[in-house]
């Protein structure tokens, strides 16, 4: 099969599409089908050397990537769940080594759910790590409830989008920070309110919020703690919520902490209902064919994009 291989950490060429052997799956695995993949910008980090880089090294060859959707092509001994010819959608074996970036990919049945039939591939693949992320971090880290007032920054980008759908979904109130051009955007996906940071802070327009969810790092999670009302959560997804972000919340009466999502079928397959629903409808903004694959790294590197960034296989 045809996958993209890292073998040294750089820039988006360095990535390079190469034969290797399918893979077969072991037991509790099934083998999976690729139809699209979706960039995070977890993978351009990773692919500069970053992020889980040494952790990916670790196993060669290092392929990247964890999102997909697809279909079934074979199983393991034990599998239960799937079926050969399911089509299926998931984040797999994060955080660990993906190896999503391939024609076929082996994952857990755990991390897997049945892609909703009326999805298309490539809006599947999309709504998988940051969905999950938003999902974890509202539902099992901030344990949403309706008529809560939630903040959440870049709420145009990948997490923020699905971020600002969910919370509407559990009737909270949802102030989101963008761009005054992604406002409409902001508008379609729910969002109460919208802010742009380019001309305010957010701190001196909001003050009495339940939950913020910070993507944006220390800085800001800093001052999103002034936005929080006695009580309230700060989540980041960047490593914001550092030891003196914590010290300053404990003072506050804030709870602040970080969140790494992880693979999860049983959420997956919570997000597909509510793909079902219509409730939770992926925006994927650009698409690229397998071999531009490096290009679509070149846009989610932007920091520019609404929605999603997603690969297409043949």
């Amino acid at each position: 099969m045809k996958a993209y291989v890292l073998n040294e950490p750089g820039q988006p060429n360095n990535l390079q599409l190469q034969e290797v052997d399918k893979p077969v799956p072991d037991k509790g695995e099934v083998l999976v089908k690729v139809r699209a993949i979706s960039i995070n910008p977890v993978d351009t980090k990773t692919r500069e050397g970053k992020a889980l880089y040494k952790q990916l090294e670790a196993d060669p060859p290092v392929i990247l990537g964890w999102d997909i959707s697809g279909e079934v092509e074979a199983v393991g001994e034990g599998v239960n769940y799937f079926n050969v010819g399911d089509e299926v959608f998931g984040m797999v074996n994060f955080p660990g080594h993906g190896k999503a970036y391939a024609e076929y990919v082996t994952a857990p049945e755990s991390h897997l759910a049945h892609k909703p039939e009326h999805i298309p591939h490539h809006e599947a693949a999309a709504a998988t790590l940051a969905a999950l992320t938003a999902w974890q971090v509202l539902v099992h880290e901030a344990s949403i409830q309706p008529g809560q007032r939630v903040l959440i920054h870049a709420a145009a980008g990948g997490v923020g989008h699905f971020a600002t759908q969910i919370a509407r979904y559990f009737k909270a109130f949802v102030i989101g920070t963008a761009s005054a051009k992604n406002h409409e955007f902001l508008r379609t996906m729910g969002a109460d309110e919208q802010i742009d940071y380019h001309a305010y802070k957010v701190e001196d327009v909001v003050m009495d919020a339940d939950i913020v969810l910070d993507s944006l790092g220390e800085e800001n999670a800093q001052r999103s703690l002034a936005t929080l009302k006695n009580g309230g959560k700060l989540i980041s997804i960047l490593g914001g919520a550092t030891e003196a972000v914590q010290a300053e919340a404990k003072k506050r009466n804030i709870e602040a902490k970080n969140y790494l999502v992880h693979s999860s079928g049983e959420d997956q397959a919570k997000l597909a209902d509510l793909m079902r629903e219509g409730k939770l409808r992926p925006h994927v903004s650009h698409v690229f064919s397998f071999e531009d694959l490096p290009k679509a790294h070149q846009q989610v590197e932007t920091h520019r994009t609404n929605g999603k960034v997603v690969v297409t296989v043949a």
